[in-house]
């Protein structure tokens, strides 16, 4: 049998998650390749709580059909936290629930992109985003990084100069270099957008996980009406649930709602009523410290030996969320140090993934979270003899 499949899977680029996925499932592994938090600070006690009480006040209820837009109490909370921490003034009709932060991008991109349709991200730029906007077909323009966030030059000449539809982007802790926007690039992107035709769309899946606890002004709040902004549960709760959420303008969630139902008719509703009974149980804030505190230790950490056992590699350094990247000495490939890792068991995330205009060939990703400070002492041993290794003659 021939499978006659759309064209528009053929152009899709090689997936890596399936290999990072089996990489971090093998015990003797030590794997900062993943984008894993840690299973060590998920409530498990807490949430299996939460769960007997759904269940046994209110389980038919949870268990049958439910709507499109999600658990309203749960919008609400959602709502109130933006509205409490980070003044955005958001309510619950502008909030929409979906099946983790991942789904977002899938139906935006569904909803604003035609093939040939202009978007830009930043570089490097999350794989998942990457993956999801490319079924759709359209023209990739990118945006250096540097630790400050996008350069300002490259993305004013991109959005006067391209009809782009969106601008992809995570101003906190972005996936892969670990970098935050400074303020002021925060302002000059919703300057140079003010008035175009471009969206904004910010992922702000790892907001709430500063390592100072200290919330950052997002992109949106300059932008009511010309942003958008995603977030995720999976981060600071747990990622096996799979719930996130939209916020946006009443208008694109009509057309959102509707790829929405089209997709799935609703996220997983006996999860949203186990979460938010959860939430009302406990102090998310109190647990988010608990979690930005573990991560800030293992971050300083990944840093400190990266200076100390590979000085010759430079290394973004996180305020928050889980990752790092580092450059490789010239002339060495990350895919050549990502199968020698394996061979020596630690693995690292090449960094060519995460440029959809080629690139990335002497960069790694490292992942901090998942590790223990133990594990992360030994696999940074083994990683520093890998590099070694490949750098020999």
């Amino acid at each position: 049998m021939q499978y006659r499949f759309a064209d528009r899977i053929a152009r899709v680029p090689p997936s890596f998650l399936g290999e990072l996925f089996r990489v971090s499932s093998d015990p003797a592994i030590i794997s900062f390749a993943g984008g894993l938090p840690s299973s060590a600070l998920i409530d498990v006690e807490g949430m299996a709580d939460a769960a007997r009480q759904v269940m046994d006040e209110e389980g038919r209820t949870a268990l049958q059909y439910s709507t499109t837009d999600g658990f309203l109490p749960l919008r609400e909370y959602i709502a109130a936290r933006y509205r409490n921490r980070l003044r955005v003034p958001a309510t619950a009709d502008e909030i929409q629930i979906v099946n983790g932060s991942q789904q977002c991008l899938d139906l935006f991109a569904k909803i604003f992109l035609n093939p040939g349709d202009h978007v830009g991200m930043e570089r490097p730029g999350y794989l998942g985003a990457i993956e999801a906007f490319s079924l759709y077909e359209p023209v990739f323009h990118t945006v250096p990084l540097d630790e400050a966030g996008p350069e300002m030059a490259a993305f004013e000449k991109m959005v006067t100069a391209m009809p782009v539809k969106f601008f992809y982007g995570i101003p906190n802790s972005q996936n892969p270099s670990g970098c935050t926007y400074a303020e002021d690039r925060r302002r000059g992107v919703a300057e140079a957008l003010e008035g175009t035709g471009t969206l904004f769309y910010e992922d702000d899946a790892f907001g709430e996980l500063f390592f100072d606890g200290r919330p950052r002004v997002p992109v949106t709040r300059y932008l009511p009406e010309q942003a958008v902004m995603s977030g995720s549960f999976s981060k600071i709760i747990a990622p096996g649930m799979r719930i996130g959420w939209l916020y946006a303008p009443p208008e694109v969630l009509r057309a959102f709602n509707i790829a929405k139902q089209a997709a799935d008719l609703h996220s997983n509703f006996l999860c949203q009523k186990i979460l938010h009974r959860y939430l009302t149980m406990h102090d998310l804030d109190a647990h988010i410290r608990k979690i930005v505190s573990v991560y800030g230790r293992q971050c300083r950490l990944m840093c400190d030996l990266l200076d100390d056992l590979l000085p010759e590699l430079r290394h973004t350094t996180p305020q928050g969320g889980m990752f790092m990247t580092a450059t490789l000495p010239p002339g060495l490939s990350s895919m050549k140090v990502f199968y020698a890792g394996i061979e020596n068991n630690v693995a690292v995330l090449p960094g060519t993934p995460f440029f959809i205009d080629g690139g990335g060939t002497d960069t790694i990703r490292l992942n901090f979270s998942n590790a223990s400070e133990e594990k992360i002492k030994e696999g940074m041993g083994r990683l520093a003899r890998v590099i070694r290794s490949c750098m020999s003659p």
